[in-house]
């Protein structure tokens, strides 16, 4: 059933303070810092499902569906406003949920009313090495099958398994990969770890890939979770974990090095982009992000933070790359957050994580809100 709840806002406003230029960038934002000041985000919250068990991406069939992962192994169904009490799909061996490993990344064909296809990010474990991969999956009537694998072998492990899978504007799916504590993974061209990467839906490489035949779309990351592109621009943005805090939000471009382990936060070096923001000595723990399409926000960039325990809001300047200011939602409010999205009539939807064996679970724990627009 669902449950109204009224949720209070806090929003923590903040300012940009560095104005110093980055590498391949017009400019570039330091750690941000403020004063409190209290809002409200323009929705009203509701809890469409509980008891969760760590649940990770959702993705919006044309049907009204949401579909969603569960990190232990099950793909799950609400359908008409209320969970489906049964899995729709359970992964198998070699699949394995190990740490921050298990299933990931969900997404759905642009094509999905006519093909039926959908796509999941997961980890397995093959003579005795843990990786993550891709597949295709078919769904097909009230059954959903393994259609393909598209790409496998990407470096897991307990953690850094990146895991963020994505349609673009251009029809391409892009892939957040993670280097799975061994940094220099993340500066080989040669290793899927650490990387961005772009794929055709059968799992070909794009030959207007930036490094020919090969999947890679963006280099030097650490542990990216989190895609989104620009309602009006198409600029894409994702999220990245950083190392002892310093976590980032950087605008990728095809064939850049973003530089980790080689820098991070306002460190500079020849040929490596410096991140658009950072959170300086704090840790936000960035996951999933969605841009807002609609209403007095448009155009808002929403980061579900972890660590940080809230919704990162980032206010852009007319330029799209300078920072005008960020916000804090639900600060402390609901704990982990691992997700936050946009669906297709403007309600954003919201996933905890306090079953994810860092935070501290609560009554109902883990939810999946949904914030209808007011406007």
């Amino acid at each position: 059933m669902i449950k109204s709840i009224g949720i209070f806002l806090i929003l923590l406003l903040t300012a940009a303070c560095s104005p110093d230029k980055a590498v391949d960038r017009p400019e570039a934002t330091g750690p941000v810092m403020g004063q409190e000041e209290e809002g409200r985000l323009p929705h009203e919250a509701e809890i469409i499902a509980e008891q969760l068990n760590v649940p990770w991406e959702m993705v919006f069939t044309p049907e009204g569906d949401i579909l969603f992962t569960e990190r232990p192994g099950q793909i799950r169904l609400i359908r008409q406003g209320k969970l489906v009490e049964d899995p729709v799909f359970r992964f198998e061996e070699p699949f394995i949920s190990k740490g921050e490993g298990g299933l990931l990344g969900l997404e759905i064909d642009p094509d999905y009313s006519n093909n039926g296809y959908l796509y999941a990010y997961h980890t397995y474990e093959e003579n005795g090495r843990v990786m993550n991969r891709v597949l295709r999956l078919q769904q097909r009537e009230s059954r959903i099958e393994v259609d393909k694998i598209l790409i496998a072998d990407i470096p897991g492990d307990t953690n850094h398994n990146g895991g963020r899978i994505k349609f673009g504007p251009d029809g391409l799916l892009y892939i957040t990969t993670g280097e799975r504590y061994e940094p220099q993974l993340a500066q080989d061209l040669q290793s899927l770890g650490g990387k961005i990467l772009r794929i055709h839906p059968d799992g070909t490489i794009p030959e207007s890939n930036p490094f020919s035949g090969s999947p890679v779309y963006s280099w030097g990351h650490r542990n990216a979770q989190g895609l989104a592109w620009h309602p009006d621009t198409g600029k894409l943005y994702s999220s990245e974990h950083g190392q002892t805090a310093r976590d980032e939000i950087n605008l990728i471009e095809p064939g850049k090095n973003y530089g980790w382990p080689v820098i991070s936060g306002d460190q500079e070096q020849d040929g490596m982009v410096r991140p658009l923001l950072h959170s300086g000595d704090d840790t936000w723990a960035p996951s999933g992000m969605t841009f807002i399409s609609q209403g007095p926000w448009k155009g808002r960039l929403l980061v579900a933070n972890l660590r940080g325990m809230q919704i990162l809001a980032v206010t852009w300047g007319a330029d799209h790359t300078s920072i005008e200011h960020t916000s804090a939602l639900f600060h402390h409010e609901l704990g982990r957050i691992r997700n936050v999205t946009e669906g297709p009539d403007g309600s954003l939807y919201v996933m905890t994580n306090n079953r994810d064996g860092r935070g501290t679970p609560g009554p109902g724990d883990d939810k999946l809100i949904r914030l209808k627009p007011l406007f």
